[in-house]
């Protein structure tokens, strides 16, 4: 059984710095991300990783945002620097087997985690 389970979020004030984590758990994932959605808006697309390493951000984080992974133990991470009171929102992780991929598009994502409340006081 296919498990994705986030941990690491939490409130932080604006400027300050978030980890989060994601273990995956019943299969090993080649492109694993991480998505949010504040209230009243779209899930949107933060960064991404695939297995060999290779990164995607979106616009809004790069600099900021920080997306890691442990092959070994099957772990994707998120640190978060710079925080801003717009980064306020539930993060989910997201993952797929394939190696080739839109990584932005969360309809390519057919595993998805609970989601962690990140919230950015200002």
């Amino acid at each position: 059984q296919v498990q994705l389970l986030e941990s690491g979020g939490g409130v932080v004030q604006a400027g300050g710095s978030l980890r989060i984590s994601c273990v995956a758990s019943g299969r090993t994932f080649n492109a694993m991300g991480w998505f949010r959605q504040a209230p009243g808006k779209e899930r949107e697309f933060v960064a991404a990783i695939r297995s060999g390493s290779s990164t995607y951000y979106a616009t809004s984080v790069k600099g900021r945002f920080t997306i890691s992974r442990d092959n070994a133990l099957n772990t994707v991470y998120l640190q978060m620097n710079s925080l801003k009171p717009e980064d306020t929102a539930v993060y989910y992780c997201a993952a797929n087997t394939a190696s080739y991929m839109n990584y932005a598009a969360s309809g390519n994502y057919p595993y998805w985690g609970q989601g962690t409340q990140v919230t950015v006081s200002s």
